[in-house]
C-alpha cells in the first residue's frame, strides 16, 4: 500500500508538508497542495484511520460488548445499537463475552486497545467493570450502581405479577434462571412487590432440578412467573411431560417478548423491552461524554410493556371462571 513517505520522496518535500496538505492544514501553497492531493489520488493513497485518530484523538468507532450472542435478545440489541450509532456517523466494533466474566474483561481491554472512542457494555451478571480510559455506558439494571440506562426490570416484573393477581391467582411461583443475575433479581423483586398480602408467592431458581417446580404445582400453585421467555419454554416442556396443561391447569409467563413467545403453544404472556429507546439513550450518553458534556443521570430506566397472550387465564377454581370467555 502506498504510504505518505513515498509521496514525500517522489515530490521532494517533507512528510509533514504532505500530511498538512492532505489535512488542509499548515502553510502549504495552494499550487503545491493541489499537486500533492492529485498525486495522492493517482497513487490510490488512503489515509490510515489509526494515523488520523492519533492526529484528531478520535476514531469515530465505539466498542460494544455483549454478554452472549447465542441468546436471541442480544443480537437484537446489537443491531439496534449499531443503527443508533450509524445515525451519528459512528461505527461499532462488537465483542461477545460468551457468558464469561473473564472474557468480558478481555473483550473490554481488546476494544480499548483497538482505539475505540467509547464503550457500551451489556454486562455479564454479577460483574463490576474496572476503571477505563474511555467513556463507558453500561446497560444492566437499576440496582447496578454502574448502570447508565436499562429496561425497568423491576417495573416489568410488577406489571406481569399484577396481571396474574388481577385474573385471580392466589398461589404463584416466581421462577428465576440465575440468582447471581442483577436483572433477574430485580425482575423477581418487582414481581414480589406487586403481589398483595393474600397471595402466596414462592421464589424458586432453576439452578437445580426442575422437580421442585413441579412439586410446587402439585401443592397447588396455579401460576408460574419466569424471568425469561427461554426459561418459560423450558418450564412449558417440563409441564407437558407430566401432563400439566397451560393455561387450563397452570398459567405461565415469560420476559423479553422474543420471537419464540408467539411460536409457543399457547402463545406466551410476557413483558417487552423498548430496545430502541435503551440503545438511543446509551449512545446519547456516550456521545455527550465524548463532547465533554454530562450524560444522563445514572440508573435511568425505560418502561417495559405487558403483552398478554393465551398462556395466562383465570384459575380453574376461581368463582369468576364461568364468566371468562377468552
Amino acid at each position: 500500500m502506498i504510504g505518505i513517505k513515498h509521496i514525500a520522496t517522489e515530490l521532494g518535500v517533507s512528510v509533514a508538508t504532505i500530511s498538512n496538505a492532505l489535512a488542509g492544514k499548515g502553510r502549504v501553497s495552494r499550487e503545491l497542495g493541489e499537486r500533492i492531493r492529485r498525486r495522492a489520488e493517482e497513487l490510490g493513497y488512503r489515509p490510515s484511520l489509526a494515523a488520523r485518530a492519533l492526529k484528531q484523538g478520535r476514531t469515530g468507532i465505539l466498542g460494544l460488548v455483549m454478554p452472549d450472542l447465542t441468546n436471541p435478545l442480544f443480537p437484537r440489541i446489537a443491531q439496534t445499537v449499531s443503527i443508533a450509532a450509524e445515525r451519528r456517523k459512528l461505527g461499532v466494533l462488537i465483542a461477545d463475552s460468551r457468558g464469561s466474566a473473564d472474557e468480558q474483561t478481555e473483550a473490554v481491554r481488546r476494544l480499548v486497545g483497538r482505539g475505540v472512542d467509547g464503550l457500551l457494555v451489556v454486562k455479564q451478571r454479577g460483574t463490576v467493570l474496572e476503571p477505563l480510559p474511555v467513556p463507558v455506558a453500561v446497560v444492566n439494571t437499576a440496582s447496578d450502581p454502574q448502570n447508565t440506562v436499562s429496561a425497568d426490570h423491576a417495573g416489568g416484573g410488577a406489571l406481569v405479577a399484577r396481571h396474574i393477581a388481577d385474573i385471580g391467582h392466589r398461589r404463584v411461583v416466581l421462577y428465576g434462571g440465575d440468582p447471581v443475575s442483577e436483572v433477574q433479581r430485580d425482575r423477581i423483586a418487582g414481581m414480589a412487590s406487586a403481589l398483595e398480602a393474600g397471595i402466596r408467592a414462592r421464589v424458586l431458581w432453576s439452578t437445580g432440578d426442575i422437580a421442585h417446580l413441579l412439586n410446587a404445582v402439585e401443592q397447588g400453585a396455579t401460576a408460574i412467573l419466569t424471568t425469561s421467555d427461554l426459561l418459560a419454554l423450558r418450564v412449558r416442556s417440563a409441564l407437558m411431560r407430566v401432563g400439566v396443561s397451560v393455561p387450563e391447569a397452570v398459567s405461565l409467563t415469560g420476559f423479553d417478548d422474543l420471537p419464540l413467545a408467539t411460536a409457543m403453544h399457547p402463545a406466551l404472556t410476557t413483558v417487552a423491552q423498548n430496545v430502541e429507546a435503551i440503545a438511543e439513550r446509551a449512545i446519547e450518553s456516550l456521545t455527550r461524554a465524548l463532547q465533554g458534556e454530562d450524560g444522563p443521570d445514572i440508573g435511568r430506566t425505560v418502561a417495559m410493556r405487558l403483552v398478554v397472550r393465551e398462556s395466562t387465564a383465570i384459575p380453574a377454581f376461581s368463582p369468576n371462571r364461568r364468566h371468562h370467555h377468552d
